[in-house]
């Protein structure tokens, strides 16, 4: 108000823009004052992603309001330079104090918004901070007019006169040079545009361990907020546990990095053709509902063929179970090119048997066998956690072994099989032998 007055009383065209500017800033105040209260409003079923694009709209809202302002004076600075007769400006102590006054309250006011701006992040209270800053080159622009149109006055210099109006376009450029730049910021964000280097740096806090690539990096600013989606690759034989572990993780790592941030994090296995056979024939038969299990792999004639046991259920009919194999082979092909020829054998998966512990006599005769194997005395092994279970009408064993820690693994094997084929010529009907082999040290005085 009181450059305005000032403005039409010395007649200075740069003084009135400047008043003009300040009228406009005060309704774009009001405004963002309005779009900061309504965009911290929480999400609701209108409006999922919240209400933070309000304040996107409220900086557009403001760059339109100054770019008008600026058409009003530079087309009446141009009509005072080209136009119109000499007018003349009264450039007394009352100009100048007035354009000092609005400089060190464009100071005061300018400091406070960005700092409040950079704490709660946001846009709107951030352009509000950045008018007022302009305003003081704009107010300098016009105090440089006013000394000019003195000067002219003293030194009898008519042409100095028009450094008021050439003030008042100095205040325009600047005025449209930031309104231009916040309305580009504005667009963009109501556009879901984000520079690249966000991306990036959203991909590389989610490249955390056991992720293998971050994929579909997304990001949308809303007010002060940011809304960030993005897809992991993960290890391959990762649990559904273990996944949710790790997704839980990237996301508290993305919001530590951007504090007001909301995240969705989508995870998928790693492609098959990145693991070994064996294990994408195993995750292929899970997915299809089936448990797979003696799996060889082998080349013949430069052909590569994978045979396979599957496991399905035993009251299923031979029809179904012959295709659901069919497209377990179909799938293994496609997922792994290398494949010439896969070769199924279906059986009956084996549902839970009850058991229960076997008579202290049947447990004896087993003890007893096993001290008549002979490779157990001739090479100091011993034998510990020997339990026999019966399964309706048969004997189930299992017991661990010690054998040197050097010993190859095929020794081991081929070991716990003579154990295996001695306890069943020795005691017919044994329904499964389980030999556990160990290195000497771990279990020592143990039998």
């Amino acid at each position: 108000g009181t450059k305005l007055g000032v403005g039409l009383w010395t007649d200075s065209l740069g003084i009135v823009a400047e008043s003009m500017h300040s009228g406009l800033d005060m309704v774009a105040t009001v405004v963002t004052l309005w779009a900061v209260r309504a965009s911290g409003r929480p999400a609701d079923a209108e409006h999922s992603y919240g209400h933070g694009k309000i304040e996107n709209l409220a900086a557009l809202f403001e760059t339109l309001l100054l770019l008008g302002t600026c058409a009003w004076i530079i087309k009446e600075a141009v009509d005072r330079l080209f136009f119109q007769a000499q007018v003349h400006v009264d450039a007394n102590i009352w100009a100048f104090l007035v354009v000092i006054l609005s400089i060190i309250v464009d100071f005061s006011r300018s400091r406070a918004l960005m700092k409040v701006a950079k704490k709660h992040g946001s846009q709107a209270l951030e352009a509000d901070a950045l008018h007022f800053s302009t305003d003081i080159w704009s107010s300098l622009v016009v105090l440089l007019g006013l000394i000019c149109v003195l000067l002219g006055h003293s030194l009898d210099l008519p042409w100095l006169g028009k450094a008021d109006a050439v003030a008042a376009l100095g205040v325009a450029g600047v005025v449209v040079v930031v309104s231009l730049r916040l309305g580009k910021a504005s667009i963009a964000d109501l556009l879901d545009s984000i520079p690249p280097e966000l991306s990036r740096r959203v991909a590389g806090v989610a490249k955390i361990r056991e992720v293998r690539e971050v994929r579909q990096v997304r990001v949308r600013r809303s007010g002060p907020g940011l809304f960030i989606d993005l897809t992991l690759v993960m290890e391959a034989g990762e649990s559904l546990d273990r996944s949710h572990e790790l997704a839980n993780e990237v996301e508290a790592a993305i919001k530590t990095e951007f504090a007001r941030s909301d995240v969705v994090v989508h995870v998928e296995p790693a492609p098959m053709s990145t693991v070994d056979k064996a294990t994408a024939a195993r995750r292929l038969a899970a997915r299809h509902g089936s448990g797979a299990h003696n799996i060889r792999i082998f080349e013949q004639d430069g052909r590569v063929i994978m045979e396979l046991h599957l496991e399905m259920p035993e009251t299923l009919g031979l029809g179904e179970a012959h295709r659901r194999a069919s497209a377990l082979e179909d799938d293994l092909r496609d997922a792994l090119p290398c494949l010439s020829q896969v070769i199924t054998h279906i059986e009956p998966a084996q549902a839970p048997a009850a058991t229960h512990d076997a008579e202290p006599g049947e447990v004896e005769r087993i003890q007893q066998c096993l001290m008549r194997f002979p490779e157990l005395a001739s090479k100091g092994i011993s034998t510990h956690d020997l339990c026999v279970r019966r399964t309706e009408d048969r004997l189930s064993v299992s017991f661990h072994c010690t054998l040197p820690a050097d010993t190859p693994i095929k020794e081991a094997h081929d070991f716990t099989q003579r154990i295996e084929q001695f306890l069943r010529a020795e005691i017919p009907g044994l329904d499964s032998v389980i030999v556990h082999a160990e290195p000497s040290g771990e279990h020592e005085g143990v039998s």
